[in-house]
């Protein structure tokens, strides 16, 4: 982590005092980065999670705080997400990036059996005390009373459980929840609205809607079916980073942010050809994606969307 501007100017929870239906960037593994995140706030994302960060490793190595953790003055409000599984660590964690950040987010979603074989994601909505623990070390501890302190939750198949998890948490203080509408065994199944829309009313704390969230529409179709105060997303902000601002497809212009952005911020090239790879999905003809699948450095890539799509004339573009 390098030195960064110390103040929270921008605090999450007074976005949400605003009263508006907040458009969130989810913490996703290996895509939600500095450069990803500068890239859908251009195209009204209000806030940004950090991909999911294990606490523990955060701690012990400055290897893993200097490779996992990245950010810049622009880039608030920041909601950073640790994975944890006792109380004290995801405090220590807490602190370490409350400087640099608005907010810290508990995972307590991830599905994955790695992580719920080492005590983290979604085991943890078997252990609302546990939840319930780690929120208020957090909240006695990062000496900044606009600080957030979240969780990212799935839901139980009884949701009576998950209600009761949520007002524990809601006890100890946490600032807000975001509820991803399916269980720990469900993948592509629909989403569960009407659950969300339950725990939203059993609520007095902002609550946040995640899944399945492709288009502009999307959201407002989820904020008239929950009540919920904001939405995040996650697959479909990949596809297309202009989607909150209400492009139906990846923007030309955003393609060329993305090539800015990503070459001044020294993204890797597997991670920047996978941006696009996504991006253009839906706007390349299968021909022109297998072409495009297979090239294997940043010069070839630019002088292929320069070839194919041509060179917005508001932008500039080049490889140092």
């Amino acid at each position: 982590m390098s030195p960064l501007n110390m103040t929270t100017n921008n605090n999450a929870m007074g976005m949400f005092e605003k009263g508006n239906i907040l458009k969130i960037c989810a913490p996703m593994v290996r895509y939600s980065k500095l450069a990803f995140r500068s890239l859908v706030r251009k195209y009204d994302c209000d806030i940004c999670f950090t991909p999911m960060i294990v606490a523990p490793d955060f701690l012990r190595s400055v290897k893993a705080r200097d490779s996992e953790f990245t950010t810049n003055k622009a880039d608030r409000p920041l909601i950073v997400q640790f994975a944890a599984s006792d109380a004290q660590t995801l405090a220590d964690a807490a602190c370490v990036v409350a400087p640099f950040s608005d907010g810290v987010d508990l995972n307590c979603g991830c599905p994955q059996r790695w992580a719920m074989s080492e005590g983290y994601g979604a085991c943890l909505i078997n252990k609302p005390e546990l939840v319930k623990d780690m929120v208020r070390h957090v909240r006695n501890q990062v000496d900044n009373p606009n600080y957030t302190t979240s969780i990212k939750i799935r839901i139980h198949k009884e949701l009576r459980r998950t209600v009761d998890m949520c007002q524990k948490a809601e006890a100890a203080g946490v600032s807000w929840i975001t509820v991803h509408g399916r269980t720990a065994e469900e993948r592509h199944q629909p989403v569960h609205f009407d659950a969300i829309k339950t725990i939203k009313d059993s609520l007095s704390v902002p609550v946040i809607a995640n899944g399945d969230i492709k288009s502009l529409q999307d959201v407002e179709t989820t904020h008239q079916l929950t009540g919920v105060d904001g939405v995040m997303a996650a697959r479909g902000l990949l596809a297309n980073p202009a989607m909150f601002a209400g492009y139906n497809e990846t923007p030309l212009e955003c393609v060329w942010d993305w090539v800015d952005l990503a070459t001044d911020q020294g993204t890797p090239f597997t991670c920047f050809h996978q941006h696009l790879i996504y991006m253009l999905e839906r706007v390349c003809s299968q021909p022109e994606r297998k072409v495009f699948n297979s090239l294997h450095s940043t010069a070839a890539v630019i002088d292929y969307l320069h070839s194919t799509y041509g060179l917005p004339d508001t932008l500039t573009v080049g490889v140092s």
